[in-house]
């Protein structure tokens, strides 16, 4: 039996899931949390569903990599080291170097902090990670996979911006998307739930949380995707703005003074649903909130997926199916509902009474020319499986 890691990294914190293999069984999970500040917190849930937390120091990601390897030892999870048959890291971007999930020795690792010029708050987080764990277990394999691999796919015409071609020459500057991770569980799943071949099924997956995003699916591969160079772009999201005019920006710097860093840090970590609400950036909080402009953000936030799933439609010339996933896409009904009923000139007949509750399933009525779904994504699973893959 292998035992396969897979690592999601924070600038704080890392989730992890511990599986087996062939069975595909998660054996253990938890997080470290507040790693290198105050009130620090490692949590291990076993798979007999009994959660441990302990509150201690964790001053850096290597003493996180060291507490959870002790703690996998401790509940016999791990008998030693020899169990374990690699460790799978999720990085956000892989520019134009990456196109694939790689096993990671130096020279990778460093490809993927040089990266963090494309994804700062996302990059350098997980390659800190990813070097704490091949300082702690050297002998252990280390993936790297890619949300952005997903969309390598893309063509020319959908990636790049209309600007002068010389800055993606020279820079880089171009349409990644993310999420890949996820649609890369969700879209086969839909597929076999529908019946059909995915590399036939013209899918739309709506990875909706508190980053979001649109992808379009054709032959089994993105043929465009919402977000851009960066996770600022697209739909609005928790904190994120979506789509925003850069004259708007500069004119917004002119009136406050504010630095290019401070806007830039506005439109990603003050604008979106917290931005227009002034309540919050969880789609919860806004439904339970009386404040006008809370359902105004949420009202926003449904228009902005229509817009993008209406786009995409037409560029697919036609849909079978439209995917919901991510922690607002599998909870949030009214969201959910909000997008089907856009979606009624293409032959979608929303089951507003399936739409109701939560879980794997069909949310269309039988008759329906075009399906919709709710698939739970698993990003963890698919970051173990690229382990096994690659690790052999």
């Amino acid at each position: 039996m292998k035992k396969v890691l897979a690592i999601n990294s924070g600038s704080s914190s890392f989730k992890y899931k511990l599986f087996s293999f062939p069975d595909e069984k998660v054996i253990a999970s938890g997080m470290a949390d507040r790693v290198g500040m105050d009130n620090a917190v490692f949590k291990i849930k076993l798979n007999d569903d009994k959660e441990y937390i302990k509150n201690t120091s964790i001053p850096d990601q290597e003493a996180a990599v060291s507490l959870l390897i002790e703690n996998l030892k401790k509940f016999h999870v791990l008998k030693n080291l020899d169990e374990l048959f690699g460790v799978g890291h999720r990085v956000v971007n892989g520019g134009e170097v990456f196109k694939d999930s790689v096993l990671i020795d130096k020279q990778k690792l460093q490809q993927i902090f040089d990266l963090g010029e494309l994804a700062p708050l996302h990059n350098v987080p997980e390659a800190m990670g990813i070097k704490a764990f091949m300082k702690i277990v050297p002998d252990v394999p280390q993936v790297a996979v890619f949300d952005t691999s997903y969309h390598t796919s893309l063509d020319q015409v959908n990636y790049l911006y209309p600007i002068p071609y010389k800055y993606y020459e020279k820079y880089g500057i171009r349409k990644y998307g993310a999420h890949g991770i996820s649609i890369s569980y969700v879209a086969p799943r839909a597929a076999r739930m529908m019946g059909k071949n995915l590399y036939t099924v013209k899918l739309i997956v709506c990875h909706l949380g508190s980053g979001s995003s649109v992808t379009a699916v054709k032959n089994g591969k993105s043929l465009d995707t919402s977000m851009g160079f960066s996770p600022v772009t697209g739909v609005a999201m928790g904190t994120r703005s979506g789509d925003f005019d850069p004259s708007a920006l500069e004119y917004i710097m002119q009136k406050t003074g504010m630095t290019i860093e401070k806007a830039v840090d506005m439109l990603n970590h003050k604008s979106g649903m917290l931005g227009v609400s002034g309540v919050s950036s969880d789609m919860r909080d806004l439904l339970a909130s009386k404040n006008k402009h809370a359902w105004l953000a949420r009202k926003i936030f449904v228009n902005r997926v229509v817009r993008y799933v209406g786009a995409y439609a037409a560029e697919l010339d036609g849909i079978d199916g439209i995917v919901f996933t991510a922690g607002i896409g599998e909870h949030d009904p009214g969201v959910r509902a909000g997008v089907m009923s856009s979606l009624r000139y293409l032959g979608l007949e929303p089951d507003y009474k399936a739409n109701d509750t939560d879980g794997e399933k069909f949310i269309s009525k039988p008759d329906s020319k075009v399906k919709a779904m709710i698939v739970p994504t698993n990003e963890e699973l698919m970051i173990a499986r690229e382990v096994v893959r690659l690790a052999k």
